[in-house]
């Protein structure tokens, strides 16, 4: 993929949803340091726990690595995503998952001895380079089916493009969540992403492996910028 990117539309891009967010009353903001999300969404009561390869203290995210996107409504937390990069160069997603390193800063000092990860996802194998991987979304429940969160993920796909122009972009999600339909902003979805159990996290799951290439991505950001310039145009 070219690593070239233009700020300017993503910016135009990221603007356009804030603006699409400020219609129902909700106001963005973009974060960087965890220790603040971790701080900001803790006190969610309805929001569970958040994942330990967003938490500095499993697993440190390098300053330009990490971001986090707040959705506030009436004063109160109503929505919350977050995404960093995994350097993959060396390796494939397949093998960071398994490996926990996907989760933790270092498996061998904060993984539980009965943590496992099984990645059964053949496309997770091809997966390599710089890897975007998005998690924690969240919406209150009385947002919820109005197209938040799709508006959310499009979002941070245009973050995600302007600060690293990833290989690809992913995320595991609950087979629920693929069958009714609610991971449209991912070209491909696969069952066996990570077969996973985190002992000390309470978390046990067998999520599926959801992805965009970052040619892909790129194709979806240039059409609403295409069909903006287009509408110009004609107007």
């Amino acid at each position: 993929m070219n690593s070239e990117t233009d700020p300017l539309p993503i910016s135009r891009l990221v603007q356009l949803h804030s603006d699409a967010a400020a219609q129902r009353d909700i106001k963005l903001f973009i974060g960087f340091d965890f220790q603040e999300y971790v701080s900001i969404t803790r006190g969610i009561p309805t929001k569970g726990r958040i994942s330990p390869n967003f938490r500095p203290d499993r697993s440190p995210i390098k300053s330009g690595e990490g971001y986090w996107i707040i959705g506030v409504n009436q004063n109160e937390v109503a929505l919350s995503y977050a995404a960093r990069l995994y350097d993959l160069s060396q390796t494939n997603f397949a093998e960071h998952l398994e490996s926990l390193k996907a989760f933790y800063g270092d498996p061998s000092i904060h993984a539980h001895p009965q943590d496992r990860c099984a990645c059964a996802a053949p496309s997770a194998k091809k997966m390599t380079g710089k890897v975007a991987y998005g998690g924690d979304l969240w919406v209150r429940r009385d947002l919820r089916g109005g197209g938040m969160a799709e508006l959310i993920t499009r979002t941070a796909h245009g973050v995600s493009f302007a600060l690293w122009a990833p290989d690809f972009v992913c995320a595991l999600a609950a087979r629920w969540r693929v069958d009714k339909g609610n991971v449209s902003q991912y070209t491909h979805h696969e069952p066996g992403g990570a077969i996973l159990r985190l002992v000390e996290e309470d978390i046990v799951g067998d999520e599926w492996l959801i992805w965009l290439t970052g040619d892909e991505l790129r194709s979806r950001l240039d059409e609403p910028i295409a069909a903006q310039a287009a509408e110009r145009i004609n107007s």
